[in-house]
């Protein structure tokens, strides 16, 4: 009995982001907290809003719900309650946090709580129309960043015309995915769309003159100057747990959470980018999504496990009118999954074929599919990630070219 009242009791969701959207959707009658004035939407397009492809109501999710504009400030465990900035009280039964991550503002000179004009994070639908505002034909941006992040953006504002300049301070683009040969192709199309890449590039400050201040040039380390009209900050994110933290939850790197998606409170969850499983923290769309479907079964009060996800990122160059269409020499696909990088004692097979700037690689440990990066043509994907995602020994009579047919070995 006690079990059918706590799951009738009311859900309260912080974070409309697509996590919270997802559960949302799925738990009838929950009440979802947002801080943003849009609707949820798809994060992952918002290179593509930026780039002038989709307008913002095009990546709208689902009609879900929402307080929008809305702020949790504190959470009162002890009587289950949320208390928002606009002087509201929400009782829950069960309280989830999805509150998501925020961009990572680097130790810059010039770079202080309030950003300069011209400077911009990259990481929601309003970062992205303000950019969209900002950029012109010819303007000069600079982006500090060569994760994935910062590729899309470099793409985004070179489509709209901007002199680009990508700083990277690792060794080589997208270095959690890619290794060098796949890094070296982007770089390539990169170019291709006109931007132009630093990598190992160590950034210092910026020189923001004017009252108010107004970026003009990114300063190096090595005392080179990169003149600037805007500066995108693609440094990475960061989990946003101060709430959970002032309530005096479990936080590490993350909200710490078990296979159920509950935190060290039964009665509060977390998912998504906030969340940390296993110790493990995924900011991406996949694993968010997939932790927020088991969490519906398990407020339902359904049994359900969240094991932990194997994602997949996948991302795509389009020169839009700057190229010459998707065939050209101007587009690009890329995926990548698991642990591309060998280590000593790995079997590892590579496909190359420059003149059409195809490569695909696959690394094999002990007997199982460790990762893979593909670029150019993507047939072998969807049978290469079945294959990583189930971690079965491959069978031995299996040729290692098989994984890189267009089945991938299936």
């Amino acid at each position: 009995m006690r079990k059918k009242t706590e799951s009738a009791a009311p859900v309260v969701v912080i974070g409309a982001g697509m996590a919270g959207a997802r559960l949302a959707a799925r738990v009838p009658g929950a009440t979802v907290v947002g801080e943003e004035r849009h609707a949820p939407y798809n994060r992952v397009l918002l290179a593509d809003v930026l780039a002038g492809r989709y307008a913002p109501d095009v990546i709208a999710l689902p009609a879900t719900e929402v307080r929008r504009g809305v702020r949790a400030v504190r959470i009162d465990r002890a009587d289950r309650l949320v208390h928002c900035d606009d002087g509201s009280v929400l009782r829950y039964g069960r309280l989830v946090l999805a509150t998501g991550s925020n961009p990572v503002l680097p130790p810059l000179r010039g770079l202080g709580a309030t950003l300069p004009d011209g400077v911009h994070p990259f990481r929601t639908l309003d970062d992205a129309l303000a950019l969209r505002a900002a950029v012109r034909p010819g303007a000069r941006a600079v982006v500090i960043g060569g994760g994935l992040l910062g590729v899309s953006a470099a793409r985004a504002l070179a489509e709209c015309g901007a002199q680009v300049v990508l700083a990277q301070q690792g060794e080589h683009l997208m270095e959690r995915q890619l290794d060098p040969e796949a890094a070296a192709l982007l770089r390539g199309h990169l170019e291709a769309l006109g931007v132009e890449v630093h990598t190992e590039c160590r950034v210092r400050g910026l020189r923001c003159p004017g009252s108010p201040p107004a970026v003009r040039a990114v300063q190096l380390a090595d005392g080179y100057e990169l003149a600037a009209d805007l500066t995108v900050l693609a440094c990475g994110v960061r989990p946003r747990t101060g709430l959970a933290r002032a309530a005096g939850l479990d936080v590490r790197k993350g909200i710490v959470v078990d296979d159920e998606l509950r935190t060290s409170d039964p009665y509060i969850h977390a998912l998504g980018d906030c969340a940390e499983h296993r110790s493990t923290l995924y900011g991406l769309a996949g694993p968010a999504l997939e932790q927020a479907d088991v969490l519906a079964e398990v407020l339902a009060g359904r049994p359900a496990r969240y094991e932990g996800t194997r994602a997949l990122t996948r991302l795509s160059l389009r020169a839009g009118s700057h190229g010459h269409g998707t065939q050209g020499p101007d587009a690009l696909d890329l995926a990548a999954f698991g642990e591309a990088r060998p280590l000593p004692g790995d079997d590892v097979i590579r496909l190359s074929d420059a003149t059409r700037g195809a490569y695909r690689t696959v690394v094999l440990r002990e007997g199982r599919l460790a990762g893979g990066v593909l670029l150019g043509d993507l047939g072998a994907v969807a049978g290469l990630a079945r294959t990583w995602q189930d971690d079965e020994q491959l069978p031995p009579a299996m040729s290692l070219l098989h994984l890189l047919t267009d089945d991938g070995g299936h």
